[in-house]
């Protein structure tokens, strides 16, 4: 006897047996051993494609009666779900838990708001890619060495008081004349400010700096730094010498111990500690070094931190 084989009808990949002369079915639904394995091949990779991928989340609540940081993981099919992290922590707030809080808004890398430690690297949650391996665990942490909110939400008072203290806007010594409503500056003066102003501010260099990490109340930290450095070097600024002599100190400026983890996080593609280096050598033309130890003296003092 004639013997072939049939995909059962009934069950899922169950094959029965049929006659050639007896089944009114084999000329329409005939399948052979090769498309019977190509099948179990298609629905083990459908399983692995339905698993689900973790996420492991720094949770952090002060009015609850817990109050020790803790890590939660929350599973998240990210097949069905945008390929950035933030787009993860949309969908766990959205439909896990409601609890859950961090900080976003422009959700392209323009804002700065959702800035956060991941995976070990500072960055844009916006900005960085999921990683599509399901086996591993992503680990989400707020940005560190920061007091904390809640949960992915750190306290930057100091970090825009420090970002005040610079006075980060033009300054002029000579007045405007009257209907003068612009300051022009050449094109190559104008080109000394690419990889300053697109500084969007968002503290992933200060806080991967570890000289920031030691000194937060005193230390301006990269991003502090290279605003200032944005407009010491602009052209149409006149407190050149002011503002170099305000951060020429060994707690501000020398503080900076060239580790480079600010311009290996910045998500702008940005250099902090070019900058950094470049107003060094600003200052050792402007001041002797005896001027430099003196003035460091002064403001130590006045900081209540005398050598």
């Amino acid at each position: 006897m004639n013997v072939l084989h049939y995909k059962s009808w009934y069950l899922y990949n169950k094959v029965g047996f049929f006659s050639s002369v007896k089944s009114p079915l084999i000329n329409e639904s005939i399948i052979n051993n090769e498309s019977l394995k190509n099948e179990s091949e298609q629905t083990t990779k459908n399983k692995e494609q339905n698993q689900l991928k973790k996420f492991s989340i720094f949770r952090y609540n002060p009015q609850s009666n817990n109050k020790r940081p803790k890590m939660q993981t929350f599973e998240v099919d990210i097949d069905n779900c945008g390929p950035m992290v933030l787009d993860v922590l949309i969908k766990i707030k959205d439909e896990i838990d409601s609890t859950l809080s961090f900080r976003r808004s422009c959700r392209e890398g323009i804002c700065g708001s959702c800035a956060m430690n991941i995976n070990g690297k500072n960055g844009l949650a916006c900005l960085t890619e999921v990683n599509k391996n399901k086996k591993e665990v992503t680990e989400i942490h707020p940005l560190p060495n920061l007091y904390i909110m809640k949960d992915l939400v750190p306290d930057l008072t100091n970090f825009y008081n420090q970002y005040k203290s610079i006075d980060p806007w033009l300054k002029r010594k000579t007045k405007k004349e009257k209907g003068q409503k612009e300051f022009y500056q050449s094109i190559e003066d104008r080109k000394k400010l690419d990889g300053l102003y697109e500084c969007i501010m968002c503290a992933s260099c200060s806080t991967s700096c570890p000289s920031y990490w030691w000194n937060p109340e005193y230390y301006l930290g990269p991003a502090t730094l290279m605003q200032a450095y944005r407009w010491i070097v602009d052209s149409r600024d006149e407190y050149t010498d002011e503002r170099l002599m305000e951060v020429n100190d060994t707690m501000k400026l020398y503080r900076c111990h060239g580790i480079m983890n600010c311009s290996l996080c910045c998500p702008k593609g940005l250099d902090p500690a070019k900058a950094i280096r470049n107003m060094k050598e600003l200052v050792q033309q402007k001041f002797s070094e005896e001027n430099i130890k003196s003035h460091s003296i002064y403001v130590r003092e006045k900081m209540g931190k005398t050598s």
